[in-house]
């Protein structure tokens, strides 16, 4: 029996496997194909990587970002891209068992679990953690109801040919301007970073929308945008397309652990996950380790705590409310939040996007919000919800485990 068996091999459950197993664990890894690279482009705020992530498996530093609601913005805060094969040996250990399969549930008892795949085979654990990103496949798979999703079309250029939109040691985080020709609708941003010494990605991102924005049509947008600065499309070298929920409640405690995407790590105004996943592997490890001396609920349990401390629950709700509240806004009026929300101080802008935030933070920032958007936004914003007091921690955290 494992100490551990761990369902995803994405960054999420790489992470995890491998401080399990850098905890003295035994760790089964199970995907139905273990050694598969990740095609996505992760990037982070470079202070939010764990110390030797950030020095050793950056594929580009950017030493500022861009940013536009309705005006320019430089936010002089370092954000990287990782390099997904350096980052992938750096989780990789030779010390945990790898299975190919699909995990399609699990079965608990007072001495362990048991995971069961697709094809009947049944792997003996001490705790289980569900890695496996939206498809929640052990955290009872997708919620019944429509999910706002970003979604994203980005192609690579040669960073030459991309320095009228992206220049040297810099990114673009969000500019907001409409893409030529856009004719309403819901409104788009350009993302756009460093792959590297040569290469660059620039991207059309919807933040959320339900239903999510079609691809074919930020495929347009992006292709007028980039005709627009002057850059040939048919230079391209690759093309990103991007699709995930960004406000997935969390799941309910029991004694599988959702970690990663799983468990509500993306953050709904960014849609960043991977930097708070590769911080938090090592907690998870250290309170399934110390949970596991006492028995296996006691490990769930730890485990649950010291992920989803009832502060950082608040701080969740908080984001969602803000994130219901954008959603309502009309599209002419979302570039406009966006100039208030970059013109907020810099440490309340990055209390706000981190994962890490605190609920007293995350609601300083959107208190401080509040009070620069118009009175015609402020208006919507309470219609839609985003109210800045601390609502309780109503998801079952302090329940028992059986």
């Amino acid at each position: 029996m494992a100490d551990v068996v761990v369902i995803g091999s994405g960054p999420a459950g790489r992470a995890a496997a491998a401080a399990c197993n850098d905890a003295g664990m035994g760790v089964t890894l199970v995907d139905p194909a273990p050694r598969r690279g990740w095609a996505s482009t992760f990037g982070s705020w470079v202070d939010e990587l764990p110390p030797a992530i950030a020095g050793t498996c950056a594929a580009a530093v950017m030493d500022r970002v861009r940013t536009r609601g309705t005006s320019e913005h430089t936010w002089p805060r370092p954000y990287a891209v990782l390099d997904n094969t350096a980052l992938w040996k750096h989780l990789w250990r030779p010390g945990i068992t790898e299975v190919a399969g699909r995990a399609v549930g699990a079965e608990h008892g007072p001495t362990g679990s048991t995971v069961v795949l697709k094809d009947g085979r049944r792997l003996a654990a001490g705790a289980v953690v569900d890695a496996t990103g939206a498809a929640r496949a052990l955290s009872g798979g997708r919620p019944a109801h429509p999910s706002a999703q970003q979604t994203a079309v980005g192609w690579v250029f040669d960073s030459r040919t991309a320095e009228a939109l992206c220049g040297p040691d810099e990114g673009v985080f969000m500019d907001w301007r409409p893409a030529p020709r856009t004719t309403g609708g819901w409104p788009t941003f350009l993302y756009g970073v460093h792959l590297g010494s040569d290469r660059v990605l620039l991207e059309e991102t919807s933040l959320a929308r339900r239903p999510a924005l079609p691809m074919a049509m930020l495929r347009r947008r992006l292709a007028g945008r980039l005709a627009a600065a002057g850059i040939d499309v048919e230079q391209r070298l690759d093309e990103e397309r991007v699709r995930f929920p960004v406000d997935d409640p969390l799941p309910r405690p029991g004694r599988v652990v959702p970690f990663g995407a799983t468990a509500g790590f993306v953050h709904p105004a960014s849609g960043f996950s991977v930097g708070r996943s590769l911080r938090r592997a090592p907690w998870l490890a250290a309170a399934l380790a110390g949970g596991l001396a006492t028995g296996p609920a006691m490990a769930a349990r730890a485990a649950w705590a010291v992920l989803w401390p009832s502060d950082a629950v608040t701080a969740h709700v908080l984001r969602q409310r803000a994130l219901r509240a954008l959603l309502e806004l009309p599209p002419e009026a979302v570039p406009e939040f966006f100039e208030a929300f970059f013109r907020i101080p810099e440490q309340q802008r990055a209390e706000f996007l981190t994962g890490e935030g605190s609920s007293a933070g995350t609601a300083r920032a959107m208190t401080t919000l509040f009070g620069k958007v118009s009175w015609r936004i402020r208006r919507r914003l309470v219609l839609g919800g985003m109210t800045f007091g601390h609502p309780p921690a109503r998801h079952g955290f302090g329940g028992e485990i059986e």
